[in-house]
């Protein structure tokens, strides 16, 4: 086997594998010392032929001394961007240059998979909402003319009731609705209710798959006035984009009695728009529920309870006396 001042073919190759890999970290750090490597290159491929010729040992002494002040943790080798916090660089040299992937796995293994702030917090929202779920219960077939104070007391014989929310279907005369109680044993008791008549028609009763959304308690009634305001309310949804607020005060003027404010909201993210809409006259309010499913526009509107007053808002407002 040749050798060459001592050193075999093997150990001269492992020394040029070494210049290769030392080539491409300083080719990453994008310094000017890859073309003194590229000079090294030149070396050790002169060496090799030297090696096979057995000339100029002195050339192969030259190499392994240069090869030997070779180091990548060096100040000259550190970019200037990074030299206030050369830890950094210490850190990514090993994985740049490790051969062994049984290594580099090790190392990976003391980097913490996932941070103390990126860690999952507890699902305590999700779960609130499972157990609402179970509290509540769907209610459909309600006659226009049953209120939410009427449904809920229906409803208190089961137990305690902390929500009723009735709802427009555009597709039945006929309403729906959500009753929340404080315990799941209210709900499981209310399934036994399904048949009763409340107004002229048999109400159905069915575990709900929803929870019922919560309203903002700033926007609920805070004085008798409000609560008084809401009963003449309406709540309207799924409103033709192309209908104007002028076009809403009419379509409910002419069907259900006078309107004495209405607020028509809407943005760009949604195909449709709300409205709020409040009368003189709180019969008025109970004769729109009829309302629900009728084409408004292009769309067949739906019409609730309203749960919040129309207060002011400021010169801005747009609303319609």
């Amino acid at each position: 086997m040749q050798s060459f001042q001592g050193y075999s073919a093997e150990q001269l190759a492992s020394l040029y594998q070494q210049y290769q890999a030392l080539s491409a970290y300083a080719a990453a750090l994008h310094q000017p010392y890859l073309g003194t490597l590229t000079n090294y290159s030149d070396l050790c491929q002169s060496a090799t032929s030297e090696l096979q010729s057995d000339a100029n040992q002195q050339n192969m002494m030259d190499i392994e001394a240069m090869l030997q002040r070779l180091n990548p943790n060096a100040e000259e080798y550190v970019p200037s961007s990074v030299q206030h916090r050369p830890t950094a660089v210490v850190r990514t040299i090993p994985s740049r240059l490790a051969s062994s992937k049984k290594n580099s796995l090790k190392k990976a293994q003391k980097v913490p998979a996932c941070p103390e702030r990126w860690r999952r917090q507890p699902r305590t929202a999700q779960i609130s909402t499972e157990e609402s779920v179970k509290r509540t219960v769907y209610v459909s077939d309600i006659d226009q003319q049953v209120t939410e104070e009427q449904l809920a007391t229906l409803f208190l014989s089961c137990g305690q009731v902390i929500d009723c929310r009735i709802c427009g279907d555009p597709n039945s005369i006929l309403r729906f609705a959500f009753v929340e109680f404080t315990n799941e044993e209210g709900a499981k008791k209310a399934l036994t209710i399904a048949g009763t008549m409340l107004g002229y028609y048999p109400l159905r009763v069915l575990p709900s798959k929803t929870a019922i959304l919560p309203v903002n308690p700033n926007y609920l009634p805070k004085s008798q006035g409000e609560k008084e305001m809401c009963a003449r309310t309406i709540y309207c949804t799924n409103i033709d984009k192309k209908v104007a607020q002028a076009d809403v005060k009419l379509f409910f003027e002419s069907l259900c009695g006078e309107v004495s404010r209405l607020r028509l909201l809407g943005d760009c993210q949604h195909p449709t728009r709300i409205a709020f809409v409040e009368f003189v006259m709180a019969e008025s309010a109970m004769a729109a529920l009829n309302c629900s499913g009728a084409i408004l526009g292009s769309l067949p509107i739906r019409v609730s309870p309203s749960k919040t007053p129309l207060r002011p808002r400021g010169p801005r407002q747009h609303l319609l006396r």
